[in-house]
């Protein structure tokens, strides 16, 4: 009887803390949790529990990692930052999409050893591979998004932890005006049904979303001000929708909403995994408009966008300048701290 007691008695606790954690994750989401990036390619940065520490003292709720750190994992236990876990590059994806036993085993290496103690909220499968990859690598994704949810499934877990890819805007075949966005013809055999299981299992789509490069690649066509949120900036109205938009960002997620409909996933509501803008090495890449930028992505998070309004989940990329990231000058100054965790710029997350 005392073994029956304690088997009742575990499945009574994980039945318990998978409802309470779920129930407490949508509270969150509905309070609107601000994110930010933490990115690790550099050889002076903190420690993982400072920080992790520096998150809590500056009221940031919410943290996204590239790949499952085993330090990083362990400095958020307890900690209330939710959480977005990728699995990692193509090849993690690749491992998880070719094998239902490998993603269970990924969600009992990287998932049940920490959760409920750090609050996994999404796990990502995969990072801009639809269309980047190519068809052969974006054919991977929804695969290995089964397989993991499939694996949180057996875990118990499905209902509080959701399972999603990320993606950049280039999946957006249209988005100007936002009305017209739909998704592009390479993404749109992958999309369709990438959406529909997010629409099945309640799910996000996680967008990449970044007024800096639309604006670095087109300035003659775009204001500086409507991409960094500044209040004369002009208005643009959609005249498919008759919604009005004062900034870039709202219009490109706007796209995204409207590309979701268009593939029959009205219901999908979209998570902005990242959004920056840098403070140095390249065009329009200074500290003040860096500060302008990311100040107003944090509030219009609070607003949402003109066809969805109301709070929009969003992570501003990045924690720190990563002195070691390659590529141009930009990549390494997106960061809202230096290394010595000092800020670039105030920027002010509320509570």
């Amino acid at each position: 009887m005392g073994g029956v007691g304690q088997v009742y008695r575990w499945v009574s606790w994980t039945l318990f803390t998978a409802i309470f954690f779920s129930f407490d994750q949508q509270l969150a989401c509905a309070a609107g949790a601000h994110g930010v990036f933490y990115g690790v390619v550099g050889d002076n940065l903190p420690s993982r529990a400072d920080v992790v520490q520096l998150y809590e003292s500056r009221n940031i709720t919410a943290m996204r990692i590239y790949y499952p750190d085993p330090e990083a994992l362990a400095a958020l236990r307890g900690s209330a930052i939710a959480l977005i876990l990728d699995v990692g590059g193509v090849d993690a994806v690749r491992g998880l999409a070719g094998s239902a036993s490998a993603a269970a085993a990924w969600v009992q290496a990287n998932v049940l050893p920490y959760y409920p103690d750090v609050l996994i909220r999404y796990i990502a499968v995969g990072n801009e591979v639809i269309p980047a990859g190519g068809d052969d690598d974006a054919g991977l994704i929804l695969p290995a998004m089964r397989n993991v949810h499939a694996a949180l499934v057996a875990a118990g877990l499905a209902g509080a932890v959701k399972v999603s890819t990320a993606v950049r805007m280039d999946v957006i075949a249209d988005s100007s005006p936002p009305s017209h966005g739909v998704f592009s013809p390479s993404a749109r055999r992958h999309m369709a049904a990438v959406a529909r299981f997010l629409a099945d299992t309640g799910a996000p789509l996680l967008a990449n979303v970044y007024p800096y490069f639309a604006y670095r690649d087109n300035p003659r066509d775009i204001a500086l001000a409507y991409a960094t949120f500044q209040q004369h900036a002009t208005a643009v109205r959609d005249d498919g929708s008759g919604l009005v938009y004062t900034n870039l960002f709202a219009a490109m997620v706007d796209a995204i909403h409207a590309a979701l409909e268009k593939a029959g996933a009205p219901g999908v509501r979209v998570v902005v995994s990242e959004s920056g803008w840098p403070s140095a090495g390249g065009l329009a890449a200074t500290v003040e408009n860096a500060w302008r930028y990311n100040q107003g992505l944090i509030d219009q998070a609070y607003r949402g966008t003109p066809k969805r309004p109301g709070v929009l989940e969003t992570y501003v990329f990045a924690m720190f300048n990563e002195n070691q990231k390659p590529g141009d000058p930009t990549e390494r100054n997106f960061g809202l701290f230096y290394p010595n965790m000092q800020p670039v710029y105030p920027i002010n997350f509320p509570n």
